[in-house]
């Protein structure tokens, strides 16, 4: 049994989503050394919101990043196997290098939120949109938001290669709508407005990406203990200057996820846990390949399912 953690991105936030660990003392220490790190109460946002703080990504990113990492320790403190390979969806790679023992969690919380910031504010509001498109080929996303590239003059691409036929669109808020009917009338089954405030992955970012930059030179990285696959170029790498590289160009490059869990099985993983809120990753992972058996693991319950299966499979 070879396994595979995968930690989520923005998104499946919510706010308590920490309660459910309250009365686990090693997580408890983890949550204060996050307020510590932020030098704020971020427990206390997520604890009792408002939800709408909370989906605002200068905090949803350290917030997630927090929950992900929660889930991976207390899968260690039970005694979890210990995976083969890990990767994260966009910010989710973050959690990843944590649990690698590449980065410290307070170092990759104060990179996360400078993250945010930059690229909150390397596109107005209103400027950027993203549209998740589903039921086309990529080529045929990638080929329609070339040529509305062109005819229009602004900045539309895919960014987030997520499952077979559901590619995420950003860029121009204008590019995007004209994109998106284009595809329809291509064939796409759907065309759905995203509701997030910037155009994440997309070309737009990268101001965002030079500023993350000169925040990671400042960082020390180390040589993860367990392979982290990055979403940039769907590999892994030990030099920590590579590491580097690949979570600046992250920032404004597309997230290539099937890929990546293509590169998972290659590998000979046959079974992927999400560490974090929800089930998102998980079912993108049973779309891409059915055979990978795939869990989720974000409160005591789900905790101890995930190891029950796996003491069973052990037994078998």
């Amino acid at each position: 049994m070879n396994i595979a953690f995968v930690f989520p991105g923005q998104g499946s936030q919510s706010v308590g989503m920490l309660d459910v660990w309250a009365s686990h003392p090693e997580i408890e220490g983890l949550i204060k050394d996050a307020d510590d790190a932020l030098g704020e109460a971020l427990s206390v946002l997520i604890h009792k919101g408002p939800a709408e703080d909370l989906a605002s990504t200068i905090n949803t990113q350290p917030a997630m990043l927090l929950a992900g990492v929660c889930a991976w320790r207390a899968w260690k403190s039970a005694g979890g196997p210990q995976a083969r390979i890990m990767a994260g969806h966009s910010l989710g790679e973050y959690a990843a290098l944590v649990a690698a023992g590449a980065l410290k969690l307070g170092d990759a919380l104060r990179l996360v939120r400078l993250r945010a910031q930059a690229m909150q504010e390397a596109v107005p509001i209103g400027t950027g949109s993203m549209a998740a498109i589903l039921g086309l080929d990529d080529e045929a996303v990638i080929e329609t938001c070339a040529a509305t590239r062109l005819t229009s003059g602004l900045v539309v691409e895919a960014v987030n290669f997520n499952a077979p036929s559901q590619v995420v669109i950003a860029g121009h808020r204008d590019a995007v709508a004209q994109a998106c009917e284009a595809l329809k009338a291509r064939g796409a089954k759907r065309a759905l407005p995203l509701p997030v405030s910037a155009p994440f992955h997309s070309s737009l970012l990268k101001p965002a990406g030079e500023r993350l930059a000169v925040a990671l030179e400042r960082c020390q990285l180390e040589t993860p203990e367990i392979p982290v696959i990055h979403n940039v170029d769907v590999r892994t790498h030990n030099d920590t200057q590579a590491i580097k590289h690949a979570l600046v160009a992250q920032a404004y490059h597309p997230v290539r996820w099937v890929e990546t869990v293509m590169a998972m099985r290659d590998a000979g993983v046959d079974t992927v846990i999400e560490m974090g809120p929800g089930k998102v990753l998980a079912g993108l992972v049973s779309r891409i390949d059915k055979q990978i058996r795939v869990m989720s693991v974000y409160d005591p319950s789900t905790l101890e399912q995930a190891l029950a299966a796996l003491g069973q499979a052990r037994a078998s």
